[in-house]
């Protein structure tokens, strides 16, 4: 039970680290309410800056790790919390967690599976180089430019974990955001119940933290989107807008006030706590869990998505016929795209905005059943409709680029 050995190992990096306060926040209700809301915007602003802005993954991604850069130079620069500082830096390598595992899925077609299961390794190896060099992982010492080294990159990999594995649920599972959301919230729950009856309380941050980001990413999903796919049709701008300055109001509160600052006369009392609680056992036992209830978890819904069959649309254009393809029936993906085209031709731009959101919806909903069928085609049709996308949501719709695009992904469904 001495994973994390007692508070004495990490008594001399203590009185001799520099002379630095904590860099971090305590870790109170205000801490996970800003989290929840800086998931959220990492997902909804990726999108904003992907699509409606055009930057595209790339673009978005250099962008994002410039200022993501620039945010971390001030926060290492700094000598203790400052609540702006820490929560732009927060928000930014969420959004470029986010983005680094939509680039190996999107951009380099790595399997969600091969993500999460990448990442999770990543994410270990960060905490044992951790503890191996400072001999604790307790958030109520971050006071050494080492140690808060070793905290944000950990971040960035249960951003990008959080990421794969929530996608893989979302999406490559085919349970839909909404369902991921709810499922993620009862793991919190328990996890939360296991800490107060005496889980590692380094271990339940952990995973907790995790698990905040694919409920952050259902939250925004359910806000972003439209009322007939189940949202709030708020969308990704709007949404962004919202929590941006829901994280604002609540960083300056905290400015102000204080609440979440670490008081340095309780810090030993709290590594202490933190290391001697719990230990290897537990950390083994929870794994163990989390693996087998995973793997079971993911090889029954993969054999009932293995039995599903894909109805053909109901709702046909009178210039699209019924066709197949290496993924089989794409009826419905051929219809809502000549709809749209339909829409943009005859000048209706508001209402083929509106019409593409059926595309998108549909797609996501059939990725898990199409995606095995035949992965190259997959990707090449993921493609052209990210293109179409781009188009029909840039800030001002170019119709002759529209067209464009939406005659390449017709093309492409053949």
């Amino acid at each position: 039970m001495n994973t994390y050995q007692s508070s004495n190992a990490s008594d001399s990096s203590y009185s001799g680290a520099k002379a630095l306060l904590n860099k971090v926040p305590e870790i109170t209700l205000y801490f996970w309410i800003i989290k929840v809301l800086c998931t959220t915007v990492g997902e909804t602003a990726a999108d904003f800056l992907n699509v409606n802005l055009n930057f595209g993954l790339t673009g978005t991604s250099v962008v994002t790790g410039i200022l993501l850069a620039i945010a971390l130079f001030f926060q290492f620069k700094s000598s203790r919390y400052i609540p702006g500082i820490y929560w732009v830096s927060v928000v930014l390598i969420s959004v470029f967690g986010t983005l680094v595992t939509d680039n190996l899925t999107d951009a380099m077609g790595v399997p969600l599976e091969t993500s999460t299961i990448l990442f999770s390794i990543l994410l270990g190896a960060t905490f044992l180089l951790w503890y191996v060099k400072e001999k604790t992982l307790s958030v109520h010492s971050i006071f050494t430019s080492q140690r808060e080294f070793f905290y944000w990159l950990a971040i960035l990999f249960t951003f990008a974990l959080g990421t794969a594995s929530g996608d893989l649920m979302a999406e490559g599972l085919g349970l839909g955001y909404l369902l991921t959301g709810v499922i993620v919230t009862g793991v919190i729950a328990v996890f939360a119940g296991a800490w107060r009856m005496g889980l590692n309380p380094i271990l339940s941050f952990w995973l907790i933290y995790i698990l905040t980001r694919p409920l952050g990413a259902s939250l925004g999903d359910f806000l972003s989107q439209p009322t007939n796919h189940g949202g709030l049709n708020l969308g990704a701008t709007v949404t962004s807008v919202i929590f941006l300055l829901a994280i604002l109001g609540t960083v300056i509160y905290l400015t102000f006030t204080k609440k979440d600052v670490i008081d340095k006369k309780h810090v030993k009392e709290e590594i202490a706590e933190d290391d001697n609680t719990g230990g290897l056992m537990q950390v083994v036992v929870t794994l163990a869990l989390i693996v087998v209830v995973s793997s079971v978890g993911y090889q029954w819904r993969s054999s009932a998505l293995a039995s599903v069959v894909i109805p053909a649309t109901t709702e046909t254009s009178t210039s699209v016929t019924r066709n197949t393809s290496p993924l089989g029936d794409v009826s419905v993906f051929t219809t809502i795209t000549q709809d749209t085209l339909d829409l943009v031709n005859q000048g209706k731009l508001a209402e083929a905005t509106t019409r593409v959101d059926d595309l998108e919806y549909e797609w996501d909903n059939a990725q898990a059943k199409l995606k095995p069928m035949n992965k190259a085609k997959w990707t090449e049709v993921d493609y052209a409709i990210d293109a179409v996308l781009r188009q029909m949501r840039a800030r001002t719709v170019n119709p002759d680029t529209s067209k464009t695009a939406l005659n390449g992904l017709l093309n492409t469904l053949k």
